[in-house]
């Protein structure tokens, strides 16, 4: 995906910093030393430590690293309500104006790349639903299966037929229904949302290392995570009400340790499904970030003492008051850091 944007598109946003990448990557240490070297406060952008309760299988930042750093859009909501990324977008855009308010810096952390992606350039938001059209689609489905409809979609948007599965019906009757309502494919629609000016100038910086280092830490941050009370944190959600078929619960980690409680699942067993689960989703997660528009991958650079180097601070600081970041510290090559 590209943004078609220029220096003078971004004259005069607000300016943030955007530390992103793969989990495991040592984004949190990151952020808190950058934190406190720039005056600056940080936001979250992780779409599961926005729920309160899910501590340990979050590696969410502890209430003593909260103290040291104020951060925002950690939780925000019950296990058992609805979050989307339009809920997100409007409290990080919130957070960051306060924050910009008293003079400091907003510092975006995480690894859910849709949320900084939508946060950043906004999205087509389209007309409203209309249940008219919705309800003979629907009928369709019932009669002939959500297939049929990919065909009729194949028709009037076949650029977005080919991104979807047969089978997405959401999505199908989305993208049909916007044509009808507007006589424009949406996918015609998106594209021409790229021309749109940015809500934020950001710098997004990618954090990345060598994929068996990266994957040693994955495998350490797990054993952290049940040593630390994994089980113990699932089995209390479970007391409190919040059942498996909640959605934070389906996800990685929370699912197979309500397994183990549950259904008797070997513990061994489900921790090494956790290991090697979260290593295909850091995976993902790289990937995602190789088509970010303006994406800077960075090596993690190194804290000694637990202090960024001087380097990095202040080529931050730079970007910060207005100029552009040379990154000269440490950029990189994604696909050769990974080979």
């Amino acid at each position: 995906m590209e943004f078609d944007h220029t220096e003078e598109d971004l004259e005069g946003l607000p300016r943030v910093i955007i530390l992103a990448g793969p989990t495991g990557v040592g984004k949190t240490a990151l952020s808190l030393a950058l934190a406190e070297s720039l005056n600056a406060e940080i936001v979250g952008a992780d779409s599961l430590q926005v729920y309160r309760g899910l501590d340990v299988g979050t590696a969410k930042v502890s209430a003593e690293e909260r103290a040291r750093v104020p951060h925002h859009l950690i939780d925000v909501v019950e296990p058992t309500e609805e979050f989307t990324v339009a809920d997100y977008r409007r409290l990080a855009g919130a957070a960051i104006q306060e924050i910009h308010s008293r003079g400091k810096a907003a510092l975006l952390v995480g690894g859910t790349g849709l949320y900084l992606r939508l946060l950043v350039h906004g999205f087509f938001e389209g007309p409203e639903p209309d249940e008219e059209i919705r309800g003979r689609l629907m009928a369709v489905i019932e009669a002939e299966g959500a297939p049929a409809l990919h065909r009729r979609l194949q028709e009037v948007d076949p650029e977005l037929a080919e991104k979807l599965h047969p089978n997405d019906q959401v999505r199908i009757i989305r993208g049909l229904e916007v044509a009808e309502q507007t006589g424009t494919p949406l996918s015609e629609h998106q594209r021409q949302h790229r021309f749109r000016r940015p809500e934020y100038h950001a710098l997004k910086l990618v954090l990345i290392r060598p994929r068996e280092e990266l994957y040693d830490r994955i495998n350490r941050r797990v054993d952290v995570m049940v040593e630390s009370g994994l089980e113990d944190e699932v089995r209390g959600l479970l007391e409190r009400g919040i059942g498996p078929e909640v959605k934070p619960m389906q996800s990685l980690g929370y699912k197979q340790m309500v397994e183990v409680l549950g259904d008797g699942r070997d513990r061994d067993e489900a921790i090494d499904e956790i290991k090697r689960r979260t290593r295909r989703y850091a995976k993902r997660q790289i990937s995602w970030f190789r088509g970010e528009p303006g994406a800077r991958w960075v090596m993690a650079p190194v804290l000694r003492g637990g202090a960024v180097p001087p380097a990095v601070v202040d080529d931050l600081k730079a970007f910060l008051g207005g100029g552009k970041p040379r990154l000269e510290w440490a950029e990189v090559d994604p696909y050769n850091v990974q080979r």
